[in-house]
């Protein structure tokens, strides 16, 4: 009877604790917007920004709340009736061209874009320059003759006597 007991109040203890996790999990019925049109646009400038918290993925992409909060703002912008290019001048604005995933190309991203073509050519031309000086690296000396090692030999037996 006691096992039935603890097998009960397990069930319960977790249900209580995933509860907030699986209500947290769903989307807000508010962030979408009633045009398809209009929702679709939406999502299309959502997928162009950078979520602040994850870095790596879109706002459309990330569960982060600041990802959520930024998906709201867009739709309010697309809902007053901006075009697609003022809402996102506004999102630069506001938190920077870090918020962009795909920088625009500018003075300021100019080292931003080249820097993988430099890194490529880098890396070219050390190897070229190590392999160059390898093979202009002067000839291993050839091998000791026999009367070489006798008196290298006598001079390590000579040394090993001194006093």
């Amino acid at each position: 009877m006691n096992m039935r007991r603890f097998l009960a109040a397990s069930c319960v203890g977790f249900s209580l604790i995933a509860a907030p996790a699986l209500v947290l999990a769903v989307d807000d019925p508010m962030e979408m917007l009633p045009n398809p049109k209009d929702e679709a646009r939406a999502e299309a400038i959502g997928s162009q920004l950078r979520c602040l918290v994850c870095q790596n993925e879109s706002i459309e992409d990330s569960s982060a709340g600041l990802a959520r909060d930024l998906r709201r703002v867009v739709r309010e912008h697309v809902a007053k009736g901006e075009n697609n290019q003022q809402i996102m001048d506004w999102m630069v604005n506001r938190y920077g061209n870090f918020i962009r995933l795909k920088p625009a190309f500018s003075f300021s991203t100019l080292l931003l874009w080249c820097m993988p073509v430099l890194a490529l050519l880098l890396g070219l031309v050390s190897a070229f320059i190590f392999y160059r000086r390898r093979a202009a690296a002067p000839p291993s000396p050839p091998p000791l003759t026999e009367e070489e090692k006798n008196r290298l030999a006598q001079l390590t037996k000579d040394k090993d006597n001194a006093p």
